[in-house]
């Protein structure tokens, strides 16, 4: 690991990048498509906002390691958890997904979403781990680490 922070972040974003380069053809417009209908970046450097089940799919589908954030704007410990799930998007192999549940109430029922905040960890398209209510950072990023 690099001592330099921001260098970390390059070499993590350039991995993500490879991973799906890697996952959709080499260098194909359907690596661009894909993250284009999720609305971030291929990095995915940044929370990837999902609308809809469609929307979640289709990451689960590009990427191998996905955390998802299910919360509310009304939600204390979800504006607690929000600069953790920022950072984790960053510095992390994952890709890290946040879906409104107020605005995506139907997606948060297929999941059995009855508390915000609530996290589920997929890998390889499937769910893996879920937690509910506020985590430290720490116990997100060993949870991360063991999938990725």
């Amino acid at each position: 690991m690099s001592s330099d922070p921001e260098e970390e972040r390059a070499r993590i974003r350039a991995q993500k990048l490879a991973a799906l380069r890697e996952r959709h053809g080499e260098e194909g417009s359907d690596t661009d498509a894909s993250v284009q209908s999720t609305g971030s970046r291929a990095e995915h450097t940044e929370p990837v906002h999902v609308d809809g089940r469609d929307g979640l799919d289709g990451l689960l589908e590009a990427a191998g390691v996905v955390l998802v954030d299910f919360y509310a704007d009304w939600c204390g410990p979800c504006k607690t958890l929000a600069p953790v799930v920022e950072r984790l998007a960053a510095e992390t192999p994952a890709t890290v997904a946040t879906v409104d549940i107020d605005a995506n109430r139907r997606l948060a029922e297929q999941f059995g979403v009855r508390s915000v905040p609530t996290l589920a960890l997929f890998a390889g398209g499937e769910q893996v781990e879920r937690l509910a209510g506020a985590r430290s950072e720490a116990e997100l990023r060993s949870l991360i680490d063991r999938y990725a």
